[in-house]
């Protein structure tokens, strides 16, 4: 199998957008945050600002800047994480960016069962 010239993983792709344009980045990271309200897509979310610390700085500088290790970081960012509140407050400072709150949005409301009694 040959390697093909000049051509460019995603991933270097999206560190290399993310590093060039910091309002997607903060989109990005928002888009990361929310996945880590669904277990289900929790390591989606972990990738996401694994990603975003690898396009500003790599994950060895954005640790030691955050005070953190750096085996410690990639181990929290990872798709099996569980970062700590501290943890993901740190990294997002070492980014220059912050945690904030905003209303949660309404899930579509499912449609009610039908009792077994009105069915008879």
């Amino acid at each position: 199998m040959r390697k093909l010239v000049g051509a460019v993983s995603h991933n270097e792709r999206e560190i290399e957008e993310l590093r060039e344009d910091r309002e997607f980045a903060l989109e990005y990271l928002k888009a990361a945050f929310e996945s880590l309200d669904d277990p289900e897509e929790r390591a989606v979310g972990l990738i996401m600002l694994r990603t975003v610390a690898e396009a500003y700085g790599g994950l060895g500088t954005i640790a030691a800047q955050a005070g953190i290790s750096r085996e410690s970081l990639y181990r929290t960012l990872s798709p099996k994480g569980n970062p700590t509140l501290k943890t993901l407050i740190a990294v997002l400072t070492t980014l220059g960016m912050r945690l904030s709150v905003a209303p949660a949005q309404k899930k579509a409301a499912r449609p009610a069962k039908k009792s077994r009694r009105a069915a008879a």
